[in-house]
């Protein structure tokens, strides 16, 4: 229909102030944080409907099989999916989006908005969007501000022309505030959370970098226009697009734009920026004490506990002001007032190269995932699980031997020029150069042990001959 909206839904993003259970190989966007679903689906299913368009999703490479995968739980067919070559922020994103848009359909109506929200009350939001689809029409830009419910200064805030419409001309964007400055502005009113959603016509916001942003416009251009097609998705051009400002859309656009309206938004919401926020959105009991997987809590007060692993038990004892978060490779404690520095302690953790500041165990795949269960010298236990109807690429290893026992379904294995199914129980053994391929040939997950013994056991040691998704040569899974 030609009156629906377009979503541009954003998949960017680490997440660090949400370690351990939130990196820059899995971020907060993909992960069950509270509510039913990942934050990604909850924000696709919270676009779908007769209001609304098939979805634009702009990612990465590496989260391109992640996004399908996740839509498909959900039931939603996107109507492109985009892949950024390299991180450009959000300014560069939301004109790619707004110039596929517009090819189509230059007036059509593009609402962008994160991944990583939580809304409650999904309707609520719904309703607070029709409110702008007039001013948007008629060519202003329109973001909806959070109706500020404490003295927030991990937000900026929109401050509100005087009126009483539902629709108000911005006065200005103000920068995140110190608390006492945050106070005064709840004490005043005519202030919004900015929660970085924005209305518009593709048309509208393609003019305003021609106007504010021309540099941008050339390069996002070019980078549309030489965009491959590749396995259902859009990967845009490399070159054009790496020449691209670097720069949010706030300050590239938003802040010299003259044609902005505000809608208020008076709803439950959070972009669960830390562990704070998903504390407050969690179940609490009387004291306060919000826990989440096996977890024990004695005479706890105002506390936060999780444990994200069936095998992790979670004990807490006396514990006043803490959150701590178990997973099988890090933990969390700390004090519920410094949670906002993790940000910083996830840095430090880089910097020394520890592992667990980025990566997970497990490793998601576009074919399912594994995890390492045992690294040693020279062997390596992992845990294998292939969705139905996948399979890895045809391959074959110069350093390592795996050995792999079926645990769950059936495996059709490819060594050289044999093929077999190996059932649960049975296993087989890969020599080292052997060709040989994984298939899951089933309707429900097949779940394998794989060992590897070999002098090196990195997962580039690969060569790739047939890949159906299409990966290069030294690429992992």
């Amino acid at each position: 229909m030609a009156d629906q909206i377009t979503p541009v839904i954003l998949c960017g993003g680490a997440g660090t102030r949400l370690w351990p259970l939130s990196r820059k190989s899995y971020p907060k966007q993909f992960v069950e944080m509270v509510g039913t679903g990942s934050l990604f689906q909850q924000s696709a299913t919270r676009l779908s409907g007769p209001q609304f368009a098939p979805p634009v999703i702009v990612t990465n490479s590496d989260f391109r099989f992640i996004v399908t995968q996740q839509l498909s739980e959900v039931g939603v067919d996107p109507g492109a999916i985009l892949i950024e070559p390299s991180a450009r922020n959000t300014a560069p994103a939301l004109l790619a989006a707004a110039l596929v848009v517009a090819q189509d359909n230059p007036d059509g109506l593009i609402l962008a908005a994160p991944s990583d929200h939580y809304i409650t009350k999904p309707q609520d939001f719904r309703d607070t969007i029709g409110k702008g689809v007039a001013a948007a029409t008629a060519g202003q830009i329109v973001t909806f501000g959070i109706v500020p419910g404490r003295p927030e200064t991990g937000y900026g805030y929109l401050e509100l022309s005087q009126g009483d419409a539902s629709v108000l001309p911005l006065k200005r964007f103000v920068e995140k505030p110190d608390l006492t400055t945050a106070k005064q502005m709840l004490a005043d009113g005519g202030y919004l959370w900015n929660g970085g959603i924005f209305l518009y016509a593709a048309k509208t916001m393609i003019a305003a970098f021609e106007a504010y942003a021309p540099d941008i416009l050339t390069h996002a251009q070019a980078a549309v226009t030489e965009a491959q097609a590749d396995l259902g998705f859009l990967r845009l051009a490399a070159d054009p697009w790496e020449n691209c400002k670097d720069i949010s859309v706030d300050f590239a656009i938003m802040e010299k734009a003259q044609n902005l309206s505000v809608v208020a938004h008076d709803s439950d919401w959070s972009d669960l920026g830390g562990w704070e926020a998903v504390r407050q959105h969690s179940e609490m009991d009387s004291a306060g004490v919000a826990t989440h997987g096996p977890v024990t809590a004695v005479e706890c007060n105002n506390t936060l506990l999780r444990s994200e692993s069936d095998a992790v038990q979670l004990v807490g004892l006396g514990l006043d002001n803490i959150v701590a978060v178990a997973m099988p490779d890090a933990v969390l404690v700390a004090d519920r007032r410094r949670v906002a520095d993790l940000g910083d302690v996830v840095k430090t953790m880089r910097q020394a190269g520890i592992p667990q500041a980025d990566t997970f165990p497990k490793d998601h795949r576009p074919w399912g995932f594994f995890e390492t269960l045992t690294l040693a010298d020279r062997f390596q236990v992992k845990r294998i699980v292939v969705n139905p109807g996948a399979a890895l690429s045809l391959q074959s290893h110069v350093h390592r031997a795996e050995h792999w026992i079926v645990v769950a379904g059936t495996a059709r294995v490819t060594i050289d020029d044999e093929v077999r199914l190996i059932g649960e129980n049975q296993s087989v053994y890969i020599p080292l150069g052997a060709v040989h391929r994984m298939e899951n040939p089933g309707k429900v997950p097949m779940e394998l042990i794989e060992v590897q013994t070999g002098s090196y056991l990195g997962e580039d040691d690969i060569i790739r001959y047939e890949d159906v998704y299409a990966r290069g040569q030294g690429a992992k899974g």
